[in-house]
C-alpha cells in the first residue's frame, strides 16, 4: 500500500461548491460562522470550544466530529496530498493534488471560506471503480481520510485503474451487507428508546393490523399477562384468536415469561411472545414444543417491520422514518459464465 495520503471531500450535500471547486481549483469546507480557522490554536479542544460558540445548538455528540474535520482540514492535510471529489454533476471523480496551506476567503460561495489550493489532475468516471471504493467515497463526511481502497484511486491517478467484472466485485455484497445491518440496528434501537414500555405495545398491535388482524391493547395495570387480544372478526369470537405478550427490553426474556403467557392459552387459542430482545434456550426449546406458541425476537420482528412497512400509518413512519433503496445484488458463483 501506497504511503501517499488520500483524502476524500464533498461539495455540499447538494454540489453547491461544484463550481468553486473546479473553476477555481480550490477544495472547501462550511462552517463559515467560525471564521478564519488559523486565527485558532492548533488543538482539537481549540475548535471543538469554537464549534460550540459559533453553532450553539449542535448535538453534543457532532462536535467532535465537525471539529475534527476542521482541524484535519487546516493542520493534518499536507502539500503532496491527494484529494478525491465525487462530483454529482457529471458522476465523475475529480482526482488532484494539494498544492498549498489552507487559507480563509468568502468570496464566491460565502458558505466555503476555508480553503485549500488544488491541481485537479484526473477526472474517472464513477464506472471505473469497484463499489466499495464508491461507498467509501460516499462518505457521510464532508472531509475524511480515504483509507480501505486509496491505493484504487491512486491507480485511476496514474491510468492503471483496472475494475473487475461486476459479479466478481466482492465489495458489491459487503456494501449491501452493511446497508442492510445498519437498517436493522437503526430500527432496533429507535424502538427501544422510543417507544418502551406501553407505547412498544400499541406498534406491535398496528404491525398485526397491517399483517390482517383486528387488536385490542390491555389497559395499563389490567394485562394479566396478555399485553394484546388479536383476531380477525370484528366481535374477536371466531378463531384463529392469539393472546401476545410484548417485552420491550432488550434483554434475553426467560422460560418464565413464556410459560406464564401460554398458561393462558386455551387449546383452540394461539400465543406469541414478541421481544426486542431475545429469547433463552429454555424458552425457545419450550417453544417448539407446543405447535400453536410462537417466539419473534428482535430479528424477526425486524423482518416483519420491513415487509409490512408501506402498510403502516404515518404516525410510525415519523417514529421509524426509511426509505426503500436498491442495491446491487452479486451474482452466486454457479450462475457465473466461465
Amino acid at each position: 500500500m501506497s504511503d501517499t495520503t488520500v483524502w476524500g471531500i464533498h461539495a455540499g450535500r447538494t454540489g453547491d461548491a461544484d463550481k468553486l471547486f473546479l473553476d477555481t481549483n480550490v477544495i472547501a469546507v462550511g462552517w463559515h460562522q467560525i471564521g478564519d480557522l488559523a486565527k485558532l490554536s492548533a488543538t482539537r479542544d481549540a475548535f471543538k470550544e469554537a464549534v460550540v460558540a459559533a453553532y450553539p445548538h449542535k448535538k453534543p455528540g457532532a462536535i467532535p466530529n465537525n471539529a475534527g474535520q476542521l482541524f484535519r482540514f487546516v493542520y493534518e492535510m499536507k502539500v503532496g496530498d491527494i484529494v478525491c471529489y465525487p462530483c454529482k454533476a457529471d458522476r465523475s471523480i475529480h482526482i488532484g493534488r494539494i498544492t498549498g496551506p489552507y487559507f480563509f476567503r468568502s468570496d464566491l460561495e460565502p458558505g466555503y471560506p476555508n480553503r485549500r489550493p488544488v491541481k485537479w489532475q484526473k477526472t474517472v468516471s464513477r464506472t471505473n471503480f469497484t463499489q466499495g471504493a464508491l461507498h467509501e467515497i460516499g462518505s457521510a463526511m464532508s472531509l475524511f481520510q480515504i483509507r480501505n481502497y486509496a491505493d484504487e484511486f491512486l491507480a485511476a491517478l496514474e491510468g492503471k485503474a483496472a475494475v473487475s467484472p461486476v459479479e466478481s466485485d466482492e465489495s458489491v455484497a459487503l456494501v449491501a451487507q452493511e446497508i442492510e445491518e445498519t437498517t436493522r440496528d437503526f430500527i432496533i434501537k429507535t424502538l427501544s428508546q422510543e417507544l418502551k414500555g406501553k407505547p412498544f405495545e400499541y406498534f406491535v398491535a398496528h404491525l398485526l393490523n397491517t399483517m390482517g388482524y383486528r387488536t385490542r391493547v390491555a389497559p395499563v395495570g389490567t394485562d394479566g399477562g396478555i399485553d394484546i387480544v388479536a383476531h380477525k372478526d370484528e366481535l374477536g369470537f371466531e378463531p384463529p384468536i392469539v393472546k401476545v405478550q410484548v417485552k420491550s427490553g432488550d434483554g434475553s426474556v426467560g422460560i418464565q415469561d413464556v410459560t406464564a403467557l401460554y398458561g393462558h392459552v386455551e387449546s383452540a387459542e394461539y400465543g406469541l411472545v414478541v421481544s426486542l430482545g431475545s429469547f433463552s434456550k429454555q424458552a425457545e426449546t419450550f417453544a417448539k414444543s407446543k405447535s400453536n406458541l410462537r417466539l419473534i425476537d428482535s430479528e424477526a420482528l425486524v423482518d416483519l417491520v420491513l415487509a409490512h412497512y408501506e402498510q403502516f400509518d404515518s404516525k410510525y413512519k415519523g417514529v421509524l422514518p426509511l426509505q426503500r433503496v436498491y442495491v446491487p445484488e452479486p451474482i452466486p458463483d454457479d450462475e457465473v459464465d466461465e
